[in-house]
């Protein structure tokens, strides 16, 4: 009853919060992207009953005052994605025997890259919404950004004499936006993860100990899947687009990987606050950088660049 009745709860707010796209205001698309956040706050809280609850009912709810249309993007977008991270967030098992047996805690490093896997699927999904065909889908996404510009502002503002600029830029979307639904996607789900387990650990309620992001590694098959993805990007077709939403989600799960080193590798020096805070504002104010601790994540998947600078330093501070 109890997972229940945080079930509804959680799922009444996750759908008012997805809902608000439909007002079109700036502040309405932000409260759209926390939509998964109070399932996984649910999930993580309490228990991944209570998280499937609420993205069901959330999901229901949605369907009857919109359209079938609303139920199937928010349980395929928002419900199922959060209902699995979480769970996967509080997957547990012994580990050793006796009186001094812990528990074994599923990796962060492993969360990240479910999170950009579920980002591709669902970019995938919104994808095959549009047309399965690589050509019918670029139409079909053309038309509607078309669309879009025409409703945001008259014609005549984004054309130019003899210069088409609306129909360059419509190109110029047209391909980007498939890997930057990606980005935005694995970023909004690692967010709210992070912010839900915050929450949570703030309540007290949080069970598994905060895992330190100097320790996150990745499953060696992910740099494989990345290097494959990034080769099949420039293969044509629709083959073409979906390995190139896989290549972004993977890159930026590799950038937060890149960050992951970072923080092992300065960990004893003085400079280390700066470093970090002005790795961050990079990172943030300009965005590409990220590409840089993307090979930074990669380069110590091969060479254990954490390893060795460990045992250079010998034993070091554990913060």
């Amino acid at each position: 009853m109890r997972n229940t009745l945080i079930g509804f709860g959680a799922g009444a707010a996750a759908a008012l919060l997805f809902a608000s796209v439909s007002t079109g205001s700036w502040l309405a698309v932000l409260l759209f992207y926390l939509a998964p956040l109070p399932i996984m706050i649910a999930g993580i809280g309490w228990s991944h009953w209570a998280a499937m609850i609420a993205a069901v009912f959330a999901a229901l709810a949605l369907g009857l005052a919109f359209s079938p249309l609303f139920f199937l993007a928010f349980l395929a977008g928002a419900g199922a994605p959060a209902w699995w991270l979480s769970y996967l967030a509080m997957l547990a098992r012994p580990a050793g025997e006796g009186p001094a047996a812990t528990l074994e805690w599923y990796p962060p490093g492993r969360l990240v890259v479910w999170a950009a896997v579920l980002a591709t699927l669902v970019v995938v999904a919104a994808i095959a919404h549009l047309g399965f065909d690589a050509a019918a889908f670029r139409a079909k996404l053309a038309e509607t950004l078309s669309g879009l510009f025409k409703a945001a502002a008259p014609t005549e503002a984004l054309t130019l004499p003899g210069v088409n600029n609306q129909a360059r830029l419509i190109d110029f979307l047209v391909e980007v936006t498939p890997p930057a639904g990606a980005v935005v996607a694995t970023i909004t789900s690692l967010l709210n993860l992070w912010l839900a387990a915050q929450i949570v650990k703030m309540s007290g309620r949080l069970q598994r100990p905060w895992p330190r992001l100097a320790d996150m590694r990745f499953p060696p098959l992910a740099a494989a899947a990345l290097v494959a993805a990034v080769a099949l990007s420039f293969a044509g077709g629709m083959l073409g687009i979906l390995a190139g939403v896989l290549s972004a989600s993977l890159f930026v799960a590799y950038g937060i990987l890149g960050f992951a080193v970072l923080h092992a590798i300065t960990l004893g020096l003085q400079a280390r606050p700066f470093l970090i805070g002005g790795a961050y504002a990079a990172v943030l104010v300009f965005g590409w950088p990220l590409l840089a601790f993307c090979l930074l994540g990669l380069i110590d998947t091969v060479l254990d660049l954490r390893g060795r600078v460990a045992r250079r330093r010998g034993p070091s501070a554990t913060t």
